[in-house]
């Protein structure tokens, strides 16, 4: 498995880098009507790509970019969630605006 960063159209990405099988994380019932729409799309623009959700531990599911930015902005710890690195990028990003 590879992980990669995805700018246009995440079936092209995979054309291009001849992958056959996308893999998107669930944490909540509500996270999956917006990931089935997706996924009917992604199917319509490339049928020969499949899709594989995988749910998160209960420990995770209450995680979401949105909180820990928010968390981290107030001034808030969000080490426990997210990498050095992330912290890195969101003290740069929080410093600049």
């Amino acid at each position: 498995m590879t992980i990669k960063s995805v700018n246009g159209l995440l079936t092209d990405f995979a054309k291009e880098n001849n992958a056959t099988c996308i893999i998107r994380g669930l944490r909540a019932v509500s996270d999956f009507e917006y990931e089935f729409q997706m996924t009917g799309m992604n199917s319509q623009l490339n049928p020969d790509i499949e899709t594989i959700f995988l749910m998160s531990s209960d420990k995770n599911s209450f995680i979401s970019s949105n909180f820990v930015k928010e968390v981290h902005k107030l001034g808030g710890d969000v080490s426990n969630f997210v990498s050095k690195n992330t912290i890195n990028f969101l003290n740069l990003k929080n410093t600049s605006s």
